[in-house]
C-alpha cells in the first residue's frame, strides 16, 4: 500500500542522508524504503550536475579520510615522540 510522505518528512530524511547518514540507516529511522530514498536522491541534482547521492557519498568518503589522516598523523607524532627519547 503505498503511503505519501510529506515534504518535510522527504526533506528530513534527505538532509539526514545529505550529512552522513547511510540511506539504510535513513529509511530504517523513518520507515520508508531505501530504494525510495535512492530515487529522491537520484532526482536531485545541483548546479554542478551532480546528484545528492553523490555528494552524500563523497561526504562519507571524505570523513573516512579525514579519520584516516588523523590517526597517521597520531601515529607519526607517538613515533616522533619515541625517538626522541630513545
Amino acid at each position: 500500500m503505498y503511503v505519501p510522505i510529506a515534504a518535510t518528512t522527504k526533506a528530513t530524511i534527505l538532509d539526514d542522508v545529505k550529512n552522513g547518514m547511510t540511506v539504510a540507516e535513513a529509511a530504517a529511522k523513518h520507515g520508508v524504503s531505501d530504494k525510495t530514498i535512492y530515487n529522491w536522491l537520484r532526482a536531485q541534482v545541483d548546479n554542478t550536475g551532480t546528484s545528492n547521492a553523490e555528494i552524500a557519498k563523497l561526504r562519507r568518503e571524505n570523513q573516512e579520510l579525514k579519520e584516516i589522516i588523523g590517526l597517521l598523523a597520531l601515529q607519526k607524532k607517538r613515533s616522533e615522540k619515541n625517538t626522541h627519547h630513545s
